[in-house]
């Protein structure tokens, strides 16, 4: 039996080509995680992939969550936590499928929550300059200046507010309303972050190197972003209205840092 304190969720849709090789890379690292993937009926296979690599090989550190049709990325988030919760899991991770997230970088996502003590820990495109790999520079400029536009609407003084790649103690998602969290797409990575924030819990943004996928296909589109553009504005409204619910051993004051 592998006994690990950590699960790493990833949702996917039609990720054949890097499921498997995602899979063994983050099973190959000293430190041990648990695999949580939600998949959102896959007509290519990918739940077939992973429920195989489950019946030879990782019975015990590899799960799936298969769910009929595209059900959005905050919905198979919140299922994950959910699921992470129930199973007392301490450190809940959000990873990409498609190695833009470098399974090298787990280790310390988790030794920022683990050993010094925050929260939750963003690997971050942003913080350290822009570290992006092969994206076309129209979505570089447009990633880069979301995070900025989300900076300047809501005062939050995280620098990567899009970024997918997380490390949450459980505390915060325990504190959290999941089930008031509104935006489904790109969006759900600003209102998750703003909502932590809100609480009072601390952040650290970790310095990453994001590649784009070499296989597959990008899930992105217009939509997604305008989900965002828009809802960065009802975020603001909240901010100032809305009580947020804070742990019971919270800082007397909120916490951002590099």
């Amino acid at each position: 039996m592998h006994e690990s304190d950590s699960i790493v969720i990833i949702p996917t849709y039609n990720e054949k080509e890097n499921i498997e090789k995602i899979i063994r890379a983050i099973f190959a690292l000293e430190k041990c995680f648990h695999i949580l993937v939600i998949d959102d009926g896959s007509p290519d296979g990918t739940a077939t992939i992973v429920k195989g690599l489950m019946a030879t090989e990782f019975a015990d550190r590899l799960f799936i969550m298969e769910r009929q049709g595209k059900l959005g990325l905050g919905t198979a988030y919140i299922a994950g936590f959910k699921w992470g919760l129930a199973r007392q899991y301490d450190y809940i991770f959000e990873m990409d499928a498609d190695f833009s997230h470098a399974p090298n970088d787990l280790p310390r996502l988790y030794a920022a929550c683990a050993d010094e003590g925050y929260d939750l820990a963003i690997g971050s495109r942003y913080v350290s300059g822009v570290n992006v790999v092969n994206w076309p520079i129209g979505r570089v400029l447009m990633s880069y200046f979301a995070s900025k536009y989300v900076r300047f609407i809501t005062g939050f003084k995280v620098h990567d507010t899009t970024a997918g790649f997380k490390c949450y103690k459980r505390r915060v998602l325990e504190t959290i309303d999941l089930d008031a969290i509104r935006f489904k797409g790109y969006a759900f990575q600003i209102e998750m972050k703003f909502t932590t924030y809100k609480c009072g819990f601390k952040i650290k943004e970790v310095p990453v190197i994001f590649v784009n996928r070499v296989e597959g296909v990008s899930k992105m589109n217009g939509s997604i972003f305008g989900e965002a553009f828009f809802g960065v504005m009802k975020l603001r409204w909240d901010g100032w209205f809305r009580k947020y619910p804070k742990p019971i051993d919270t800082q007397p004051e909120q916490q951002t840092t590099k």
